[in-house]
């Protein structure tokens, strides 16, 4: 091939990456359509996961006047991502001799929005980051580089994300539900794959919220006898009643409850460095020598690639950025290692037991 017809080439797929990329908001949105009208439910039938029609899938889930056409091509475009499977069949017709139809059953990835016998999926992780409060600030993205002392979010609705929730009922009900369809998978690969919790009595969770984390972690490791689930007032105050864990309201930025060791899942990454520095000397004073913070994050990779973890990682940190703090991020490994070594921390281990999330030890 001469050259410039090579440089052709390559124009021409560059033209179609942007493209792709312009055109990319059809993705959420056509799974967040996906997930409103419970088509994963609709497919998988209690395991069956026989491949069915667009026209089949509205018989169970919509009334009469519903479009098949409509639906097919948000199916057939998500397929191409992955979250279907689409099954081309042709059958006879009296007018031409054949004609075909597209069918569809669910990929593995198309699976994580079926509720489970718990009530839980990915479904809600799904709806949460779609909500109307949301969508108004991701146009206003480049104001977190023009001045980060105030998220989008904030610029969009007037305060920030947390207070925002608190105010409206079914928001925080829709995150908190989110937060438990992710964190299920989470726990059980982490119980499975982590043996920091062994010598352990007294587990303090900070930011625990209804106890899950820590009716989870009791159930595994019996050896600890006392979980305190720290979290705000108001929060703790709604959260039931957990054999072996004791609520606790408080303020993690003013002091911490005393443990062996502290838990935290996701706590880090919605706060500026300098606030991870003040949650962290508040782990360190609560810790006797020899105890523990065991952080649960999202941990950038040194390198950038293409990879679905890099992709969903990288994507998270603007998340964060947009909704929660233009200056909370992400962080690599050694980024989390020198925040806990800035507040007298003398011991870090990394433990990869998620595809999404990493365990991070810090040892007083």
């Amino acid at each position: 091939m001469a050259l410039n017809e090579e440089s052709a080439e390559k124009r021409k797929s560059a033209r179609l990456a942007i493209f792709e990329l312009a055109n990319m908001i059809s993705v959420p949105m056509s799974l967040n359509a996906i997930v409103r009208l419970k088509v994963a439910d609709a497919i998988w039938q209690g395991g069956s996961n026989a491949p069915l029609s667009a026209s089949q899938i509205l018989q169970r889930i919509a009334s009469t006047g519903s479009d098949p056409e409509n639906l097919q091509r948000i199916l057939r475009m998500l397929t191409s991502y992955g979250v279907f499977e689409e099954h081309l069949t042709i059958e006879s017709s009296p007018l031409d001799g054949s004609a075909s139809e597209r069918k569809y059953s669910l990929t593995e990835v198309g699976k994580t929005l079926v509720t489970d016998t718990e009530g839980l999926s990915y479904a809600p992780y799904v709806l949460q980051h779609h909500q109307d409060a949301l969508m108004k600030a991701w146009p206003l993205v480049h104001e977190a580089v023009l001045d980060p002392t105030t998220e989008p979010f904030v610029k969009a609705n007037g305060e920030p994300a947390y207070d925002y929730y608190g105010k409206q009922p079914e928001m925080n009900e829709l995150m908190l539900k989110a937060m438990s369809g992710v964190s299920v998978p989470f726990m059980e690969a982490m119980l499975d794959g982590y043996d920091g919790f062994k010598g352990v009595e007294r587990l303090v969770d900070v930011g625990g919220s209804a106890g899950d984390c820590l009716r989870m972690i009791l159930k595994k490791h019996p050896g600890v006898r006392q979980g305190i689930n720290f979290d705000l007032p108001e929060v703790v105050a709604k959260a039931p009643i957990i054999p072996g864990v004791t609520n606790v309201g408080g303020d993690m930025f003013k002091s911490i409850p005393d443990g062996d060791a502290i838990f935290m899942k996701w706590i880090l990454t919605t706060w500026t460095d300098n606030e991870c520095k003040l949650i962290m000397e508040n782990c360190y004073k609560a810790l006797p020598v020899g105890g523990k913070l065991i952080a649960c994050e999202p941990v950038l990779p040194k390198d950038s690639d293409d990879s679905h973890r890099t992709r969903a990682l990288l994507e998270g940190d603007i998340f964060v950025m947009t909704i929660y703090r233009a200056k909370g991020k992400h962080r690599t490994e050694e980024e989390f290692k020198q925040l806990g070594q800035s507040v007298g921390f003398s011991h870090f281990r990394a433990f990869y037991v998620d595809y999404f999330y990493t365990v991070l030890e810090f040892q007083k």
